[in-house]
């Protein structure tokens, strides 16, 4: 089974946890494994788009998304289960390869895409992770 599972979350989606969340859980539990939350605050891309921010934006961004992290694990953590929460910075398909090769995961269990974005197959962050990861990978289709 698996030992070290990442589960990345938009805190902001709940359609990004509600069908992921309870399988990573299950499989976490079934291995008696590690369970790795990550969320990612996205690169503001150029610096340009930056200068029009107030100073210390990002800062703030990363300690609210901490703290609406620590609140989603508090309410949504599984029993008997090792849970602990990331937040990173960065292009969201990246930061999620990078944490799981950081972390040593050897599963990432992800929500295939935001109903809100039919268009799609899979999510577009879901694909580049499902073509670059070095673990196995489960879509948990919403």
């Amino acid at each position: 089974m698996y030992k070290k599972i990442l589960l990345p979350i938009d805190l902001a989606h709940e359609s990004s946890w509600s069908t992921a969340a309870p399988v990573a859980s299950m499989l976490a539990k079934a291995g008696n494994g590690e369970l790795h939350v990550l969320t990612v605050i996205p690169d503001l891309g150029l610096s340009i788009v930056g200068s029009y921010l107030p100073e210390g934006f990002e800062e703030k961004a990363v300690q609210d998304a901490e703290a609406r992290l620590k609140s989603f694990l508090e309410a949504h953590a599984p029993a008997g289960v090792s849970v602990k929460g990331h937040v990173v910075r960065g292009t969201i398909y990246q930061e999620i390869l990078h944490a799981a090769d950081t972390l040593g995961c050897d599963l990432i269990v992800m929500a295939s895409h935001r109903p809100e974005l039919q268009d799609y197959l899979i999510g577009p962050n879901a694909s580049q992770v499902v073509r670059h990861a070095r673990q196995s990978v489960h879509i948990v289709r919403g």
